[in-house]
């Protein structure tokens, strides 16, 4: 196992976000937000920890996101975590929350609480077209708040726990990139996003 407390920005690659520390609930976490040009939606959109590469196992670690205060009205609070990253960036897997979708008003909002997508071809758009509520499910989320996430990979099979549930939230059966796929993993937001992380563990 390997363990980032995600107390300094040593070790992390970003492409796309502005690492710095900070403090979030009275405690130190990575804080994460996009550069001003960085491409959205479901883009490499992250700061990869150097030093890991990951096929399968579980990525464990604390998420907070919530959206900044200048956000465009569809923001959400993106907050995940990308893995089998390939060097170049040309593909990965990724699986992320909608933190402010968790207790909306709208129930098909709330059904849209957390995310599978694959870069570049499987973004959330493609799925939701394609596959309408296959890739993404309802989990109770509170923006800004600390959640835990646990994703374990095997194969071609992601399962995404949230707050340490014995069941999982969000099941995927068909990882885009195959059974054999490895790479890095990364801390991701998105579009409009201000993203904590902490306590990262990776088994595999």
């Amino acid at each position: 196992m390997a363990e980032f407390a995600l107390h300094s920005v040593d070790g992390l690659r970003p492409n796309d976000v502005l690492p710095s520390i900070a403090d979030h609930h009275g405690a130190p976490a990575l804080r994460l937000v996009l550069t001003p040009d960085a491409e959205t939606p479901d883009c490499p959109t992250f700061a990869i920890v150097e030093g890991v590469e990951f096929g399968d196992g579980v990525i464990e670690l604390e998420v907070a996101g919530d959206a900044l205060p200048d956000a465009p009205p569809a923001a959400r609070g993106f907050i995940g975590v990308a893995f089998r990253i390939k060097d170049d960036l040309s593909a990965f897997e990724g699986i992320y929350i909608r933190p402010k979708n968790g207790r909306a008003g709208d129930q098909l909002r709330r059904n849209r609480s957390c995310q599978y997508f694959s870069y570049p071809d499987y973004k959330f758009d493609y799925l939701r077209e394609t596959a309408a509520g296959e890739y993404e499910s309802y989990v109770d989320l509170v923006p800004g708040a600390w959640t835990k996430m646990r994703i374990e990979v095997a194969g071609e099979t992601a399962r995404l726990y949230v707050h340490g549930a014995e069941q999982p939230t969000l099941v995927v059966n068909d990882l885009k990139h195959g059974a054999g796929a490895r790479g890095g993993i990364g801390l991701y937001i998105d579009s409009g996003t201000e993203g904590f992380f902490r306590g990262l563990k990776v088994t595999g």
